[in-house]
Protein backbone atom coordinates (compact mmCIF):
# COMPACT_ATOMS: atom_id res chain seq x y z
CA UNK A 1 0.00 0.00 0.00
CA UNK A 2 1.38 3.40 -0.85
CA UNK A 3 0.49 6.25 1.59
CA UNK A 4 1.63 10.04 1.43
CA UNK A 5 2.64 11.51 4.57
CA UNK A 6 2.72 15.51 4.39
CA UNK A 7 4.81 16.17 6.94
CA UNK A 8 6.45 18.87 9.41
CA UNK A 9 9.28 17.19 10.91
CA UNK A 10 9.60 19.75 13.65
CA UNK A 11 5.98 19.35 14.51
CA UNK A 12 5.79 16.36 17.45
CA UNK A 13 2.11 15.52 16.41
CA UNK A 14 3.32 15.26 12.39
CA UNK A 15 6.36 12.68 13.98
CA UNK A 16 3.95 10.64 16.04
CA UNK A 17 1.95 10.12 12.77
CA UNK A 18 5.16 8.74 11.18
CA UNK A 19 6.25 6.82 13.80
CA UNK A 20 2.77 4.52 14.28
CA UNK A 21 2.71 4.01 10.24
CA UNK A 22 6.32 2.72 10.33
CA UNK A 23 5.42 0.42 13.61
CA UNK A 24 2.21 -0.65 11.17
CA UNK A 25 5.15 -1.60 8.43
CA UNK A 26 4.11 0.90 6.07
CA UNK A 27 6.88 3.31 4.87
CA UNK A 28 5.26 6.53 3.45
CA UNK A 29 6.24 8.73 0.78
CA UNK A 30 6.95 11.37 2.69
CA UNK A 31 6.54 15.15 1.67
CA UNK A 32 7.97 18.27 4.22
CA UNK A 33 5.48 20.57 2.53
CA UNK A 34 7.21 23.48 4.23
CA UNK A 35 10.39 23.07 2.02
CA UNK A 36 8.05 22.06 -1.48
CA UNK A 37 5.25 23.92 -0.98
CA UNK A 38 1.52 23.33 -2.08
CA UNK A 39 0.03 23.68 -5.58
CA UNK A 40 -3.72 24.00 -6.00
CA UNK A 41 -5.08 20.41 -7.59
CA UNK A 42 -3.12 18.40 -4.06
CA UNK A 43 -4.87 21.18 -1.79
CA UNK A 44 -8.10 20.51 -4.29
CA UNK A 45 -8.06 16.63 -3.59
CA UNK A 46 -7.13 16.57 -0.06
CA UNK A 47 -9.91 19.06 0.61
CA UNK A 48 -12.29 16.65 -0.99
CA UNK A 49 -11.02 13.72 1.21
CA UNK A 50 -11.26 15.87 4.42
CA UNK A 51 -14.30 17.17 3.67
CA UNK A 52 -13.41 20.67 2.50
CA UNK A 53 -10.85 23.61 2.26
CA UNK A 54 -11.67 24.51 5.58
CA UNK A 55 -11.08 21.46 7.25
CA UNK A 56 -7.35 21.76 6.51
CA UNK A 57 -6.78 25.53 7.81
CA UNK A 58 -4.48 25.24 10.91
CA UNK A 59 -6.54 27.53 13.08
CA UNK A 60 -3.88 28.08 15.51
CA UNK A 61 -1.92 29.39 13.08
CA UNK A 62 -2.04 33.68 13.27
CA UNK A 63 -2.27 34.15 10.01
CA UNK A 64 -5.70 31.93 10.06
CA UNK A 65 -7.59 34.16 11.91
CA UNK A 66 -7.47 36.54 8.88
CA UNK A 67 -8.81 34.32 6.43
CA UNK A 68 -12.43 33.47 8.61
CA UNK A 69 -15.53 33.87 5.93
CA UNK A 70 -13.15 34.10 2.96
CA UNK A 71 -14.08 31.72 -0.13
CA UNK A 72 -12.73 28.28 -0.57
CA UNK A 73 -10.02 30.08 -3.63
CA UNK A 74 -9.13 32.88 -1.04
CA UNK A 75 -7.98 30.16 1.32
CA UNK A 76 -6.40 28.08 -0.94
CA UNK A 77 -4.54 30.73 -3.05
CA UNK A 78 -4.00 31.43 0.98
CA UNK A 79 -2.29 28.28 1.55
CA UNK A 80 0.03 27.89 -1.39
CA UNK A 81 1.26 31.32 -0.22
CA UNK A 82 1.92 30.12 3.36
CA UNK A 83 1.80 26.41 3.52
CA UNK A 84 2.23 26.63 7.13
CA UNK A 85 -1.65 27.85 7.40
CA UNK A 86 -2.42 23.63 6.13
CA UNK A 87 -3.12 21.81 9.21
CA UNK A 88 -0.49 18.55 9.94
CA UNK A 89 0.30 15.72 8.90
CA UNK A 90 -2.51 15.21 6.26
CA UNK A 91 -2.01 10.93 5.31
CA UNK A 92 -3.01 9.90 2.00
CA UNK A 93 -3.74 6.67 0.62
CA UNK A 94 -6.18 4.99 -2.25
CA UNK A 95 -8.55 4.74 1.12
CA UNK A 96 -8.71 8.27 1.68
CA UNK A 97 -7.36 11.29 3.45
CA UNK A 98 -6.64 11.76 7.08
CA UNK A 99 -5.67 14.79 8.77
CA UNK A 100 -3.24 13.45 12.08
CA UNK A 101 -4.83 14.75 14.50
CA UNK A 102 -5.12 13.06 17.06
CA UNK A 103 -2.01 10.96 15.25
CA UNK A 104 -3.58 7.47 14.95
CA UNK A 105 -6.03 9.11 12.47
CA UNK A 106 -3.71 8.39 9.88
CA UNK A 107 -4.05 4.63 10.71
CA UNK A 108 -7.96 4.94 9.48
CA UNK A 109 -6.60 4.46 5.72
CA UNK A 110 -3.44 1.95 6.08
Amino acid sequence: MSVTLYHNPRCSTSRASLELLRARGVEPTIVEYLKTGWDRPTLERLAEGVGGVRALLRAKEPGAAALKGVADEALIAAMIADPILVERPVAESDKGVRIGRPSEAVLEIV
